[in-house]
């Protein structure tokens, strides 16, 4: 019986240790997995969460972008970005548009933004000029 217990507390820590989702950027504290600089930008970082739940946080897109040619992406359950249009605000990087323009600079100075919308990014490549992106033509841009 009290095997039994050990082995239920085992299988409980297990999946809750397993667990994806993402963990708050604490800005101004958390370091940058790719280039180790402290995250400070809202509107800029990133996070990654693998399937196993570890979470990679970024100061800039372009850091996570350059560190997916490191790993296999395959392993990942979770992109995620800050939305340029409301700084703090993790989205789905996969569904995000993407702008690089040198109106907009950003961490790491690839001048790569991301916002949550279209609409948005539109709005942004209209005062600042530059290219959209999706997320598969992010990958391509920034394959090694």
């Amino acid at each position: 019986m009290r095997s039994r217990g050990i082995l239920f507390g085992f299988f409980t820590v297990l999946v809750f240790a397993c667990n994806v989702k993402p963990q708050p950027i604490e800005y101004g504290s958390d370091g940058c997995h790719f280039c180790s600089m402290t995250i400070v930008d809202r509107q800029h970082a990133a996070q990654m969460v693998t399937e196993k739940g570890k979470t990679f946080k970024f100061d800039a897109v372009e850091c996570m972008m350059n560190h997916l040619k490191e790993i296999d992406q395959g392993t990942v359950a979770l992109f995620l970005v800050n939305d340029y249009s409301e700084p703090g605000e993790l989205v789905d990087a996969k569904k995000a548009t993407y702008l690089i323009s040198e109106g907009i600079p950003s961490p790491m100075g690839e001048f790569l933004t991301a916002f949550g919308n279209d609409a948005d990014a539109k709005n942004a490549k209209e005062g600042n000029g530059g290219d959209l992106y999706s997320w598969d033509e992010l990958l391509n841009r920034f394959k090694p």
